[in-house]
């Protein structure tokens, strides 16, 4: 049997961010690391009914460098660089 995760896709500035908001249990610790202040709280709530997070917030792009993928304890976060 396996399991699927279904994501919420947003792409900005240099990459695209994948949450998977049934691993998001809302710690907030990817907001805290981002270096442009781009992840912000959205409006769904997650498996633990917490709210989730979304990248689009303030006025930076992302970067894609993956700060927050690598600090998300849930690997709830997926960033892909855009190749242009």
């Amino acid at each position: 049997m396996s399991v699927q995760f279904r994501s919420v896709m947003t792409e900005s500035g240099k990459g695209r961010f994948y949450l998977f908001s049934d691993l998001c249990k809302g710690c907030g610790l990817c907001m805290e690391k981002c270096p442009q202040q781009t992840i912000g709280w959205s409006e769904r709530v997650g498996i633990y009914g917490a709210p989730t997070v979304e990248s689009g917030h303030g006025e930076k792009s992302c970067i894609a460098c993956k700060k927050c993928q690598t600090i998300c304890p849930e690997c709830a976060i997926l960033i892909e660089k855009i190749e242009k």
